[in-house]
């Protein structure tokens, strides 16, 4: 038998599931009626009850705030861990599509809380969600929230940051497949009132393959398309010599990593399949981008000068930023055209 708990968590679960496949046949229909128009899914009947929906930790309320006004007109969300390159990436893509004036100040939306930061610039938001998933994962719960709130549409989602290679050498771009665990398997396990619930982590194969084009035109880096490991831990979890602790060998950790690559693994990180998981459940167009800084079969420290992180850093801003800019021509040209 049974406990009330357990009954009342799977009958939560298999409700999710129909929504889910609900969501999925809906967007489908309507992905093959009109190319526009996709929102964002929220699969929480619980939300309908509240007064006002607080967005507690983005210092935001669904009442307190027009988030319509705000954020209506928002088409590509960019997401990474670090405050300072999800400022540098607004600035930049702001300057790339003649947004602002030079030297623009770009306030944080955000400004409420400690927690993150959020910049807006035109359609494109700039959002920062800390280190691993658990950071991430809170952030991307209310940044969902915000953008269906908001009435959002067709919102594409990319995450931007620095990861370590397998067999890549060190500045190589590689577009994510799959966000994959430590087992190699495509999915992402969380614990949800005591039951181990798993998800699908795969992304948009159609985006990391447009992303991957993208690159191909601007010809600046070597750019791969393959799967990205992601961790709970960056010392331990990733096979790393030099933390604290280590009870494993020089040879345990080449086997594993190895093995990793031979898997189809080009990187490892920490926050993509958490990343991939959410935006999949919630119907949001997805991709992870992330430079490598260094090839993890070779060594476990990151040894090259802050002017090459540096320069090795702004390579997925490019290309993202390449990509928006020709999203951004192409629905222009799109308007022109269609009927009034």
């Amino acid at each position: 038998m049974r406990s009330a708990t357990e009954q009342s968590l799977l009958l939560l679960l298999q409700y999710q599931e129909f929504r889910s496949s609900l969501s999925e046949r809906k967007m489908k229909t309507q992905s093959s009626a009109s190319p526009s128009g996709r929102a964002v899914c929220l699969q929480n009947p619980h939300l309908e009850a509240l007064e006002e929906d607080i967005l507690y930790h983005l210092s935001l309320g669904s009442k307190s705030h027009n988030l319509t006004e705000m954020f209506g007109d928002i088409k590509f969300v960019c997401v990474g861990g670090s405050t300072l390159r999800m400022k540098a990436f607004i600035e930049y893509i702001a300057a790339e599509l003649g947004i602002e004036e030079p030297n623009s100040e770009f306030p944080n939306i955000c400004a409420g809380t400690d927690r993150y930061v959020m910049y807006k610039a035109g359609p494109v938001l700039s959002v920062s969600h800390g280190i691993g998933a658990p950071s991430a994962s809170v952030l991307l719960h209310e940044l969902i929230k915000l953008l269906h709130h908001a009435g959002c549409t067709d919102v594409t989602v990319i995450r931007l940051g620095t990861s370590g290679g397998l067999g890549m050498e060190p500045g190589t771009v590689v577009v994510t497949r799959r966000a994959v665990d430590p087992t190699f398997q495509p999915r992402f396990q969380q614990v949800i009132l005591g039951k181990t619930v798993t998800y699908d982590s795969s992304l948009d194969l159609d985006l990391a393959e447009e992303l991957l084009h993208c690159s191909q035109e601007l010809s600046q880096f070597r750019t791969v398309l393959g799967d990205t490991l992601c961790t709970d831990d960056f010392y331990e979890g990733q096979g790393r010599l030099d933390g604290a602790f280590c009870p494993f060998t020089e040879q345990d950790k080449q086997e594993y990593l190895r093995s990793a690559r031979e898997a189809g693994v080009c990187n490892m990180e920490m926050e993509s399949s958490v990343f991939a998981a959410m935006c999949r459940r919630s119907g949001l167009r997805a991709a992870v981008v992330c430079v490598t800084l260094l090839d993890r079969l070779k060594g476990d420290q990151v040894t090259s000068s802050h002017q090459v992180l540096q320069g090795y850093q702004l390579r997925p801003q490019q290309l993202i930023c390449h990509y928006i800019k020709k999203r951004l021509k192409s629905n222009a040209a799109q308007d022109e055209v269609a009927p009034s």
